[in-house]
Order: structure tokens, then C-alpha cells, then sequence
């Protein structure tokens, strides 16, 4: 333990991480930028070239880092797992999706945490990143680790610590993000604090890795719950006749007992759509159901077909049926200016129109081509060219993103018909006839 804590507080120590996506990326980079020596590995054979090119394909970091780190021996990616083994920390970074049935699909985890315990050496710290349900990193992560011989908490130390990447935030990343650390002994909290003490500013150890994971459960749920409040809260004011986003304006004005969500087509990436069905499987084991969590699921996961039903009222007005109308989706990143469209509502809005007979295209310069699933058979969609003179060919353009380069004025001079998902017209600050709103 002594000689571990030593190396890293002195950045001598060899950090390992395993998957170099949107979070080990990132991560990699920063333990790289605080001195450590990082070792990335990938099964993507494109991932680990672009890294060891000095190349980033991750938008939040920069290409011009990833290269001088790579230069100065500070960052190297491999698909060799046996260089585990000369890691004094090793993070695990993998996905952890949901399967078919909505049920925690540990596949992923299960095979990265095989991978350490086959290289795992005595006096290592193993950290887990992906999020999970509570009881994941005891229960299950600790015995596969512990088929090495080795014992959790004794011979290595074993750590839970969430991510809480937000991708696209300039504001709040690695550095400056709070860290949430539960150890399986106090001593493992020790190791998972100092680790990561050296790349971001504030560490905040927990009692055990079940609180950690409990933790990121708890702010993935309560954003997913104030979603599908507001979701539904814009439902209740489009049949008052009222401004949903004038009414949150208004209501956040106030100082205190307050926080204003924002409505929206529906849930999307991989952390708010996904996590809390983590807890709310936990606690079915249990014998419990998670009600909140339903009910905001439901609320959630109807929006897309609501926005289907917006674009069937807008073109009413113009005495179109969906069927054969030609209509344009705007945004197919689950939120503005990133590449990442897991989960996205533009997707199910995309199934919804064509399924209502609709003639659909997308455009999005984040997001090349995307594929769909049940009314499109699984076809492959590529983004057409976004050509404001010509938004007059369509009978309705839906805006389903607000990225930062559309043109809100000029979509709403030369379209036929909007149906406006995320407000991007509210930023004209007047009502045109022809906008119909969330």
C-alpha cells in the first residue's frame, strides 16, 4: 500500500484504462496531464491508431493534447491486455447498455474485468468507472477479479468511482467535475482518492463502492424524474394553451425551492435514458418497485410519439395528412453539438412519421448517417444537405436538435411549417403563425 500511495503521489505510477471512448479518452488524457504514464486498451483497432497517431476522435478533447502527450511518452494505446500487469492503477471505462428486455447488460464489464483478474498483481488498484447497479463492484466485479487468487481489499485494492462525463459541456469536465470514491476498505478509498486527487480538483471519498454507485444512480434518476415532469408539464400547457418555456422562465425566477428543467422530443445518450432502469431492476430483485422511475419512463418515452402528433396537427392546418408529406428532421445528436445519437428521440420520431406514411429526411452535420430500426427495417439514413433556399420544398421541417448552426431566423422565413422541439425559434423573441411548439 505504502509503495502504490508513494508512486502516485509522486506521478511515478502506470495507469492503465480500459476503453477509450467518450469517458476512458477523456480520463486518459487527464492522468496523462497529471504526470502519470497512461496506457489505453482497445478492442478497436481504429481507436488505438488514432491514439498512438497522436489523433483524437473524441470531440471534447482536443486532437493538439492527445498528440503531445503521445510524444512525450506520457499516453500509448494497445489491444495487448497482458500489459496490465505492469500497471500500478487500472481504470475500467466500458459500456454498460441495457439488453432487450431492459435488464443491466454487464457483457462488457464482465469480459474487462476477466481481462484484470488474468494479469492482476498483488498491490494493484482496480477502479470501476461504468455505471451500474448498487451492488455490481462487491458482487459480481470483485469475485471475477478474485478467480486471480488474489483477495479484494487485501492483496489489491478495489474501487467504485462513477463517471460523470457531459459530453459537449464546456464548462464542467475531468478536471473540474467533483469525484465520487468508494473503496471496498478504507485503505482502497486511500488508493482511489490519491489516484485520482492528481487530475481532479475535488475527490470526495464515500463509505463503500455501493454508495458510489448508488450516488450516480441517485443524479441520473432525479434528472430523468424532472424530465418527465417537465415533459409532462409542457403536455398540460400545449392543452391550456399556454408557452411551456415562458411558464419555466417564469417559475425560475424564483429564488429558492426551484430548479428549472427544460421539455424536450424525449430522453437520449447513454447515461439518463439507461441508468435508472439499473436501479429500478436492483430493486425488482428486491421485491420492490421503483414508481417514480416508471412513471417518468413512461412520460418520457411517449414524447417522441407526442412530437409525431404535433407535426400531424401542424400539417392539418395546411390540410395535409402525413401520409406523403415530405418533412425534414433537423438534429439527430441526442442533444445539440455532439456526435452521439445513442438513444436519441430522433430516431423513434424518425420511425413514428415514417410509419404514419410520411416522405422523411434528416439533416445533421454531427451525425453522417445513423440507422433505424423496426419501420425502417434497420435501413441506414445519411443527412441531407441543409440548404435554407430550399426548406420550402418540404411540407414540415422538425427540429429535433438545437445545434448551435442552425439559423433560426432563416429556417422560419423559408419553412413552410415548423414543428419546434427545443424552443431554437423562442430565440427570435417574437410567435410566427407558422411555428407550432412542443
Amino acid at each position: 500500500m505504502t509503495d502504490l500511495l508513494t508512486k502516485l503521489a509522486a506521478r511515478d505510477a502506470r495507469v492503465g484504462i480500459i476503453g477509450l471512448g467518450y469517458v476512458g479518452l477523456p480520463l486518459a488524457a487527464e492522468f496523462a496531464e497529471a504526470g502519470y504514464t497512461v496506457v489505453g486498451f482497445e478492442v478497436d483497432a481504429r481507436k488505438i491508431e488514432s491514439v498512438n497517431n497522436g489523433e483524437s476522435y473524441i470531440p471534447d478533447v482536443e486532437g493538439e493534447i492527445i498528440a503531445r502527450l503521445v510524444e512525450a511518452g506520457k499516453l500509448s494505446a494497445t489491444a495487448d491486455f497482458a500489459e496490465l500487469a505492469t500497471c500500478d492503477a487500472i481504470t475500467v471505462c466500458v459500456p454498460t447498455p441495457l439488453n432487450k428486455t431492459r435488464e443491466p447488460d454487464l457483457t462488457y464489464l464482465l469480459s474487462a474485468t476477466r481481462e484484470v483478474a488474468k494479469h492482476l498483481q498483488k498491490g494493484q488498484l482496480v477502479v470501476l468507472e461504468s455505471t451500474t447497479y448498487p451492488g455490481t463492484t462487491v458482487e459480481v466485479a470483485a469475485p471475477e477479479l478474485e478467480q486471480s487468487g488474489l483477495e479484494a481489499g487485501v492483496d489489491f485494492h478495489l474501487v467504485f468511482s462513477p463517471e460523470r462525463i457531459d459530453p459537449g459541456n464546456q464548462t464542467w469536465q475531468v478536471h473540474n467535475t467533483p469525484k465520487v470514491v468508494g473503496g471496498l476498505t478504507p485503505r482502497c478509498t486511500e488508493a482511489g482518492a490519491q489516484l485520482y486527487a492528481a487530475a481532479v480538483e475535488t475527490v470526495v471519498p464515500v463509505s463503500s463502492p455501493t454508495a458510489a454507485e448508488m450516488a450516480k444512480l441517485l443524479e441520473n434518476t432525479f434528472r430523468a424524474i424532472n424530465i418527465g415532469l417537465v415533459n409532462e408539464m409542457a403536455i398540460v400547457a400545449n392543452k391550456l394553451g399556454l408557452d411551456i418555456w415562458e411558464v419555466v422562465k417564469a417559475a425560475a425566477t424564483k429564488p429558492f425551492g426551484f430548479m428549472p428543467f427544460w421539455p424536450g422530443p424525449g430522453l437520449g445518450g447513454h447515461c439518463i435514458p439507461i441508468d435508472p432502469h439499473y436501479l429500478s431492476w436492483k430493486l425488482r430483485t428486491l421485491n420492490y418497485r421503483t414508481r417514480f422511475i416508471e412513471l417518468a419512463d413512461e412520460v418520457n418515452g411517449s414524447m417522441p410519439e407526442h412530437v409525431v402528433d404535433r407535426v400531424a396537427y401542424a400539417l392539418n392546418d395546411d390540410m395535409k395528412p402525413i401520409k406523403g408529406s415530405k418533412i425534414l428532421v433537423l438534429g439527430a445528436a441526442y442533444k445539440r453539438d455532439i456526435t452521439d445519437w445513442r438513444e436519441s428521440p430522433a430516431v423513434p420520431i424518425i420511425e413514428g412519421l415514417l410509419g404514419r406514411g410520411g416522405d422523411v429526411s434528416y439533416h445533421d452535420d454531427f451525425v453522417p448517417a445513423m440507422a433505424l430500426g423496426h419501420h425502417g427495417e434497420g435501413s441506414r439514413l445519411e443527412s441531407v444537405e441543409l440548404d435554407y433556399d430550399r426548406l420550402g420544398d418540404y411540407d414540415c421541417v422538425v427540429i429535433v436538435t438545437d445545434h448551435t448552426y442552425f439559423d433560426a431566423e432563416r429556417i422560419v422565413k423559408r419553412a413552410q411549417r415548423v414543428v419546434d422541439t427545443r424552443n431554437l425559434t423562442g430565440l427570435l423573441g417574437r410567435e410566427d403563425p407558422k411555428v407550432v411548439k412542443l
